[in-house]
């Protein structure tokens, strides 16, 4: 079962048990994907939703910091189940100690000295991760690398 047809289905079990937050989050990733369809005019592949999934997952995961800030514990609660729900439908999370290992070695790799080789090391780590780890995070690690 393709990721589209996954988000269907859960859309239609949410609908049948009545859960209503994750039947608005995944309306929410449908929406989206849908509204990339048009706009292209063709299907989306599976690489492209999850894509979307992820910048959902991120939207939510800075709403939820934005509502810590503005002291409002029920709507980043419910941002915090959304994120939750969302990120079932991306693949397993890379470990950070696995993504440690992997930027040394892409370092070692590139002979990265420095900032100036930041490009460099992102424009193969970025494709590598991609859904699999947050890029920020991948940012923050490769810049503790490179000071």
């Amino acid at each position: 079962m393709s990721l589209k047809e996954k988000l269907l289905s859960d859309m239609k079990e949410a609908m049948k048990s009545k859960d209503s937050i994750r039947l608005g989050t995944v309306r929410s990733v449908i929406s989206a994907f849908k509204s990339q369809e048009i706009d292209t005019r063709k299907d989306i592949k599976e690489e492209e939703i999850l894509t979307i999934v992820a910048r959902e997952v991120k939207k939510r995961k800075e709403a939820a910091a934005l509502y810590e800030k503005g002291n409002r514990p029920e709507l980043k609660d419910k941002e915090i189940q959304e994120m939750e729900i969302l990120q079932t439908y991306l693949p397993e999370q890379v470990s950070e100690e696995d993504l440690r290992r992997r930027i040394q070695e892409v370092i070692k790799e590139t002979g990265a000295e420095g900032m100036k080789d930041f490009g460099k090391i992102m424009k193969t780590l970025v494709p590598e991760f991609k859904g699999k780890a947050d890029n920020a995070l991948i940012k923050d690690l490769a810049n503790e690398y490179l000071n």
